[in-house]
This record gives C-alpha cells, structure tokens and sequence, in this order.
C-alpha cells in the first residue's frame, strides 16, 4: 500500500474529521465564552466594584507612570496583567462548566438502561417449570398450586 493512500484511508477516517469537526466548533465556542464574558458579564461586575475594568488591571514593572494598560503596552513598559488574567481564568471556568454538562448530559443518553428485575418465581412442585411465584395455577401443567 502506498504512503499516499495510507494516509488518504488516515485522514478521512470519521475519527479525524470529528476531531476537526471539534476543534472548529470549539474555537467558535471560544470567541462566544470570551465575548459573554468580557462584554456582558465582566462590565456589570465592574460596575458593582466601583466602575472598575478588569482589562485594565496591571502591575506596572518598571518606573514610569502608565494610566491604562493599553498606554503601558504602547510604551513597551514591562507589566503583569492580571485583569486579563482574571478574564482568562473565567472564561476557562464557563468553558469548562458547559463541557462538564454537555458531556455528563452525553453519557446519561448513552447510558443503557436498567434491565428490569426478574419476576419472582418458584418451581411447579408437579412438572418442575419455573411459574410466577403469586400464580394459583402451573400454566404448563395446569395443576394447582
């Protein structure tokens, strides 16, 4: 078998396009986590905290004064910025959140169902067949029990 159909049999596989499928559909997931985030969820929060952006929280490295992050990236100036890290870490946590359901919510489908319990039952004392154990009478036999 050539290299080229090994590869043509590897790629169209439906593991590998569900895997492109996933990612596709994951990084478009992403945007719309990070944007419910940073423009709906973020702002209101803000506001509770006394007008406060979390996008423009930073520590700022080096000695010269910067009034936004925006300004202190502009000038090169070294900094650390943890309201964008707090932005990061609850997208993740949403994500995470919504990925823990969606797959649980999966394997409750896949999930087959319980079997019923056995009825009840007991010997025919005549002909031996298992028979319902509130039966008044051998279906098989037709004797009383």
């Amino acid at each position: 078998m050539s290299l080229m159909k090994e590869f043509k049999d590897f790629a169209v596989k439906g593991n590998v396009m569900d895997l492109a499928v996933g990612v596709i559909i994951g990084a478009a997931f992403g945007k719309i986590v990070s944007s419910f985030v940073n423009d709906i969820l973020m702002p209101p929060i803000g506001m509770l905290l006394g007008s406060m952006d979390f996008t423009n929280l930073f520590i700022n490295l080096s000695g010269k004064p910067a009034a936004t992050l925006a300004e202190a990236q502009a000038a090169g100036l070294a900094v650390i910025s943890y309201g964008v890290f707090i932005n990061t870490v609850i997208d993740f946590l949403i994500q995470a959140f919504v990925i823990f359901v969606i797959i649980k919510k999966m394997n409750e489908l896949r999930a087959e169902p319980e079997a019923p319990a056995p009825i009840p039952q007991k010997q025919c004392p005549f002909c031996k067949s298992m028979i319902d154990i509130a039966a008044t009478r051998c279906p098989f036999c037709t004797s009383e029990q």
